[in-house]
């Protein structure tokens, strides 16, 4: 099942057939994000365009609210909705620019469905996650350096691994994490600190 998420009619087919093919579901992860790559080199103030800023706030920050009302409807009680972010919401990462507003406004939108969507037994929470070197990072100016950047000087010296990110969202959308929601869960290797 895929569907365009700008595109309500696809979103509407999706979330459709979903509830005709499991009739419940228990959780979901969320992990779509886009900024034109011009967004995404030099000054945030000198680069950052209308319709890149509307575009990249629709598929990385609606997409996200409107996936967990569409989820929400369908979602067994003591669900869970995970979505990924990055420490950019929090602080100024050089180049990616209008990425960290629209992560920064994800992680609010975390805490906002968190207390909506929490009367209904369904949690809300995002990971922040280390850099890791995917095809979607290759479009950041200057990654190498913020690998050895995070090598450099996170607590642990290194930069994590996807399967550990694998990990903390497994414990997010399991009952072991039954007691946790509006949190977002920094696996970073301490960089953080």
């Amino acid at each position: 099942i895929s569907a365009d998420v700008t595109n309500d009619a696809e979103m509407d087919t999706a979330f459709a057939q979903l509830k005709e093919k499991y009739g419940t579901i228990d959780f979901l992860v969320h992990a779509i994000a886009f900024a034109g790559k011009e967004e995404l080199q030099g000054s945030f103030v000198a680069n950052t365009t209308r319709e890149g800023f509307r575009r990249a706030m629709d598929i990385s920050v609606f997409s996200f609210v409107d996936a967990s009302r569409r989820a929400s409807e369908i979602m067994n009680p003591g669900g869970s909705i995970v979505s990924m972010t990055y420490l950019g919401a929090e602080r100024v990462v050089p180049s990616y620019n209008v990425m960290c507003v629209a992560k920064a406004a994800r992680e609010a939108s975390v805490r906002y469905l968190a207390a909506d969507l929490g009367p209904q037994g369904i949690r809300i929470n995002a990971i922040s996650a280390g850099p890791i070197k995917t095809l979607a990072a290759s479009g950041i100016s200057g990654f190498s350096s913020i690998l050895q950047t995070y090598r450099d000087r996170a607590p642990l010296r290194r930069t994590v691994e996807t399967a550990e990110v694998a990990d903390a969202a497994a414990f997010l959308l399991s009952p072991a994490g039954r007691a946790v929601t509006g949190e977002v869960l920094l696996v970073d290797g301490g960089y953080h600190v």
